[in-house]
């Protein structure tokens, strides 16, 4: 395993992280926005999947080098999109998106999502078997994607419903309560500590360094 840190700059390189089956690869694209878009790529067959075409389709395009087998999209906020529709031109990748986000998505790039994802879907990059995990709150229909990597501990791509120091931003209180109560239950319930989560935006972290904190992320109320 290389040594990954997770800590990526707009404009600058992406960070690598090499695992026995699966290959991750992180990208930082647009300076104001800071968004982070990962390749996965399996590590027997080459293929390749895309988790958020969020801007700089050219840099994006250039870690990609070649075929795509598909790019999920997290959810349907603009700035986790706006290379979505140059991505898939330049590739002709199918796109897979949360069903209750789907069509927001495709109204706001003109690409059409090719699969809605449910809870307990499972995406295919290669040999390399990803579990789906609906978190509606950020959005109704963020979804996080979850590598039990049988050589090592789990890996898991939170889009905006998970960050280091809590939750995604949501609105109404009911938003709050439904992403607490998906996060508590399908993800620091279900997956032990060494989980290591990677966001939509900044740095990585893992579920036992923000394990601690989720009483308080629950009085504050974000």
């Amino acid at each position: 395993m290389t040594d990954y840190t997770g800590d990526v700059t707009p404009g600058g390189p992406a960070d690598v992280r090499e695992l026995d089956q699966l290959t991750i690869a992180k990208m930082a694209v647009d300076e104001k926005m800071a968004n982070n878009a990962y390749l996965l790529t399996c590590r027997t067959t080459d293929e390749k999947l895309l988790i958020d075409a969020a801007d700089d389709a050219p840099a994006l395009l250039s870690l990609v080098n070649g075929s795509l087998s598909a790019v999920v999209t997290t959810h349907q906020h603009w700035d986790h999109h706006r290379a979505l529709a140059d991505v898939v031109a330049a590739t002709d990748a199918p796109v897979h998106a949360g069903a209750p986000d789907a069509d927001a998505i495709t109204e706001q790039t003109g690409v059409q999502i090719a699969r809605r994802l449910e809870h307990g879907d499972e995406v295919r990059v290669g040999e390399v078997s990803l579990s789906v995990i609906a978190i509606a709150g950020h959005t109704p229909g963020s979804v996080a994607l979850l590598y039990a990597d049988p050589s090592g501990h789990p890996h898991l791509f939170t889009g905006d419903s998970l960050f280091p120091g809590g939750p995604g931003r949501t609105i109404e209180a009911e938003d709050f309560d439904s992403i607490m109560a998906d996060l508590q239950t399908k993800v620091f319930d279900r997956l032990p500590d060494e989980t290591w989560f990677y966001p939509g935006h900044g740095n990585d972290s893992t579920l036992g360094a923000e394990r601690d904190s989720v009483p308080g992320w629950l009085e504050r109320r974000w």
